[in-house]
Parts: C-alpha cells; sequence; structure tokens
C-alpha cells in the first residue's frame, strides 16, 4: 500500500516541531492510523545514512502484522513525537537499547534487547 493512501490520525499539516530533525525511523500504522501510543520501542544500529536506528510500534502487534510491509512506514522521528510525546526523554539513548510503556503510564522501561532478525 502506498503511505499517501493511508488515513493518518494527524494530518501531515498538523505535525509540529518537537525535536531537532534525527533522520527517519519506522513506526506501525497501530500508532500513526489506528492513534494507539508507543508501547514498545528500540533503537538498533541504523540501515542507511539518514536512518536513526528507532523502531516504534504500539505493542499488540501480532507476528503476522508485523510481518506486513504495508502496516509500516518510514516516518522523520518528529513525526512519530506528535502522536506520543512521552518518547521525547529517550530519543538520545544508545543503539542496542529497547523500552516498554509502563502500563497506565507515560514512562518507559528499559528492556532485554535482541536485533530482530534479518
Amino acid at each position: 500500500m502506498d503511505p499517501r493512501d493511508k488515513a493518518f490520525r494527524i494530518p501531515g499539516d498538523q505535525i509540529k516541531r518537537l525535536v531537532p530533525a534525527m533522520g527517519g525511523c519506522y513506526a506501525s500504522d497501530r500508532i500513526t492510523v489506528d492513534g494507539m501510543k508507543v508501547g514498545y520501542m528500540y533503537r538498533e544500529t541504523p540501515d542507511e545514512r539518514f536512518d536513526s536506528g528507532w523502531r516504534f510500534m504500539s505493542g499488540d502487534e501480532s507476528q503476522e502484522y508485523a510481518d506486513n510491509a504495508d502496516n509500516w512506514a518510514i516516518y522523520e522521528v518528529n513525526t512519530i513525537c506528535n502522536y506520543d510525546f512521552a518518547i521525547i526523554p529517550y530519543l538520545d539513548v544508545a543503539y542496542g537499547t529497547a523500552y516498554g510503556r509502563i502500563p497506565g503510564t507515560d514512562r518507559f522501561r528499559a528492556e532485554e534487547f535482541e536485533p530482530p532478525d534479518e
């Protein structure tokens, strides 16, 4: 699916600059289309020059959902910050880290990180 055909929860003209440009990230449609908060995020070694290494998901994606490339898109990290301000304090962490949201809060706790299989 072409990302331009998706019905985003926040229209592009309403995205505000919240953090300095830091590159792109992958995010699940559960966040950008369905409006869920980030429930799990990890930062891996970037794939390319303009990749921040960040990957954001709601945390309730099934493996089947996650395996479907149509359910993901690349965004500027700032865009995902507009969907969930709570991620902002964690954006400068080192590569190879993961965080899960503490239920019912805007805080995250570090989790064990295993880079996904390519």
